[in-house]
Formats: C-alpha cells, sequence, structure tokens
C-alpha cells in the first residue's frame, strides 16, 4: 500500500492546481469588485466638487477645471482639499495602475504561496510512504515469522501511533511463538515422562502374568503374591492416568469450579482422614491450630485434592516419630495456610523446579510420579490463590497457601 504513487501523484496535483487556480481567481474577482466600488466612490465625490465649484463659480470654464483636476501642483490641491478632494487621489490614472499592479503582485504571491505549500505537502506526503513502505516490509517479514524487528516511534502522528501499536504485537506474536515452542517441548518432554512412568509398572504386569500363565502348578502363596503385586501397580497405574487427566483439563481449561463458602476447620479436618492411614503406619502426629469461623470461597472437591496432595508430600518425606504443624492465618484480605514438617527438606536446587509436573527431587520416593504439587498448584491458582515453599535441608520444609479474599 502507498499513500502517494504515479496515481495519486497525479490527481493529487491536478486538485491541487485547480484550488490554487479558483482561489487566485476568486481573489481577483474580490480585488476588482472593490477596485470599482472605489472608484465610483471617487468619481462620486469629484462630481460633487465640481458641482460646487460650478456653483459657486458660474464663470470657470470645464477645460479650466479638468486642468485643475490634473494639476499636481500643491496650491491647487490644497483648495480642492477644501471640498474633499485629498493627496491620496491626486492622480486617477496614477491610482487605476497602482491598483491594478497591487493586484497582479497579490495574484503571483497566492499563487507562488499556494505552490510551495503544495510542494511541502508533496514532501509531507512522500516521508509518510517512506513510512508505510516500511510498515508493508516489516508486515511481511512478521508473516515470515521473523518478530526480531524493534520498529518503536516515538512521534505523535498517526503513522507513528501505527508502529507502536506494530511493535506491540510484535512482541506479543514472539513471546506467543517462544511460549508455542516451550510448550511443544514440554509436551515432548511429558509425554516421554508419561510413556517411562507407565512402561515400568505395565512391564511389571506382563512379566508377572506371564509367570502365571506359565506355570499353572505355581503353589497358591506364590501366585496370591503375584496378582497383589499386579493389583498394586494397575491402582497405581490408575492414579497416575487419573492425574494426568486432571492436569489435561486444567490445561486445556475445562474444569468449571462450582464455587461455594468453605470452612477451612472442615476442610483441614478432611484432609487428615484421608491421610490417616499414612500417618499412623510413620506415627506422624498433626497439630493443626485453625480458626473455626475461617472460610475461603472456593471448589470443596478440588481444594480437598490439593491440600492432599500437599500434606501427603509432607509426610512421604518426613521421619517417623516427628510432627506435622497445620497454621491457619485469617485476615479481611486473605487466608494463609502453612503447612510445615520435620523432614529432609529440599535442596536448593530442587526447590525451584517443585512444582514443575514429573520432576522428581533427590529425596524423591521410589514410586513418586511428580504431578501431585503440580496439581495442586493448578488448583489452587484456579481458585484465586498461590503457594510458595521453604526448605532447608535436614530442616524440614514449610508450604504456605495464600487464598486472596
Amino acid at each position: 500500500m502507498k499513500i502517494l504513487d504515479k496515481n495519486n501523484f497525479r490527481k493529487l496535483l491536478i486538485i491541487n492546481i485547480l484550488i490554487v487556480t479558483i482561489f487566485t481567481v476568486i481573489y481577483s474577482i474580490i480585488n476588482f469588485m472593490q477596485y470599482k466600488t472605489y472608484k465610483k466612490i471617487l468619481n462620486n465625490t469629484i462630481n460633487n466638487i465640481l458641482n460646487e465649484v460650478t456653483i459657486k463659480y458660474p464663470d470657470i470654464t470645464e477645460e479650466q477645471i479638468l486642468q485643475i483636476v490634473k494639476s499636481s501642483s500643491k496650491s491647487q490641491k490644497s483648495v480642492l482639499s477644501k471640498y474633499g478632494y485629498n493627496d491620496d487621489i491626486a492622480n486617477i490614472k496614477q491610482l487605476e495602475n497602482a491598483m491594478s499592479k497591487n493586484v497582479n503582485i497579490n495574484i503571483v504571491f497566492i499563487f507562488t504561496f499556494g505552490l510551495i505549500l503544495n510542494i511541502i505537502y508533496i514532501l509531507y506526503l512522500f516521508t509518510q510512504n517512506k513510512k508505510v513502505e516500511k510498515i508493508n516490509k516489516y508486515l511481511k517479514e512478521i508473516n515470515n515469522k521473523n518478530y526480531s524487528l524493534k520498529i518503536e516511534d516515538n512521534g505523535e502522528t498517526e503513522l507513528s501511533k501505527l508502529q507502536n501499536e506494530l511493535y506491540k504485537t510484535t512482541v506479543l506474536l514472539k513471546e506467543s511463538a517462544e511460549n508455542s515452542e516451550k510448550e511443544k517441548e514440554q509436551l515432548s518432554n511429558s509425554l516421554a515422562d508419561i510413556s517411562h512412568q507407565l512402561k515400568t509398572p505395565l512391564t511389571s504386569i506382563t512379566i508377572m502374568l506371564d509367570n502365571i500363565m506359565d506355570n499353572p502348578n505355581m503353589d497358591e502363596k506364590t501366585k496370591m503374591e503375584f496378582i497383589r503385586e499386579i493389583n498394586k501397580q494397575i491402582e497405581w497405574v490408575n492414579s497416575l492416568v487419573i492425574s494426568l487427566l486432571k492436569l489435561a483439563k486444567f490445561d486445556a481449561g475445562a474444569i468449571k469450579m462450582k464455587n461455594s463458602k468453605i470452612n477451612v476447620a472442615k476442610l483441614v479436618n478432611d484432609v487428615i482422614s484421608n491421610l490417616s492411614i499414612l500417618l499412623e503406619i510413620k506415627n506422624i502426629e498433626v497439630i493443626a491450630n485453625i480458626e473455626e469461623n475461617a472460610t475461603i470461597i472456593g471448589d470443596y472437591k478440588w481444594q480437598l485434592e490439593a491440600i492432599t496432595n500437599i500434606l501427603k508430600n509432607s509426610i512421604e518425606h518426613s521421619k517417623e516419630n516427628s510432627k506435622i504443624y497445620i497454621n491457619v492465618e485469617n485476615t479481611s484480605l486473605f487466608l494463609r495456610i502453612s503447612i510445615k514438617d520435620e523432614g529432609k527438606g529440599i535442596n536448593k536446587e530442587d526447590l525451584k523446579h517443585i512444582f514443575k509436573r514429573f520432576y522428581k527431587s533427590k529425596n524423591s520416593l521410589e514410586n513418586s510420579v511428580g504431578i501431585g504439587l503440580a496439581l495442586a498448584k493448578a488448583i489452587i491458582e484456579k481458585n484465586n490463590g498461590y503457594i510458595k515453599v521453604n526448605s532447608e535441608e535436614n530442616k524440614g520444609t514449610i508450604f504456605e497457601i495464600k487464598y486472596i479474599k
């Protein structure tokens, strides 16, 4: 797209010449009409003077009067000035020539001024045209997925504003392209992780089933051990698939929260109840400090799963016969839940990756998948909250969840 191509230039030039011509003609007509009016007033003044002179001096001849009017002597003009005839109009012919010359000068001036304005305007259009061509070039580069362009403009013109908006769009497209590449890479890594996670239990199940089928005379005790192990592996695979489906729903934005007022004391007690067997196995005591009237707005089922995943992680990494502290702070602006354990802690390198899906730290359990904390984070953020973690090795870990009211 060009502001000023050859056809547009011709049209613009013709239009501007017409405008200047019309303006010049109108100005000339106005000047001519003014001149006619002025001449009429002058002639009327002279006629009045001549009539007065003829009445007062009946003996004076017309030749003498004409001679006086044509004369430029000071004595004669001083006499005529008594009758309204002054120095400004001493010579009618001279006045006509001066006015005619003045009109011509004005016409030339107007035409020249109009021509200069047109030249300035055309130069401006040429400048704008270069900017438009530059923008077109950038757009072609963007269409070719070249987002490394910088086209900011600090001007105040409309094209400058357009360039700035285009630059913003370029930045957004660049970020989107980079995010898309990251997402593709993450998806590829996730699929590889899922494949790896499923491969081990499925291989174990296959081997144990082959053993049972190949040994029909296998003793009942061994067979039952195989069956229990197969059942355990199937439950683990089922848990993995369910967690993956939940994460996929969050990624696709397909989760619709059924928000209601949640009593936090009841929520925490239900979480502890869900994990009572694990707590009993490791003889871990949970010490909770919760206000009875503390509430949040959220989806109870999903929040129960999120807090359960976090507490489960704390239990798995806690020592036997230790304690876990759950504290709830309720204010008018937010509600904060902190879960502190006395476990092994997390080193600094692992700490920044703790909420990444499929990530397994050095202290992770052998059968850990690395989905629980990632899912918990997704659920909490969906309910207008956020989660962070602080930890020191051999001193324990604190998970802090804050819901904004």
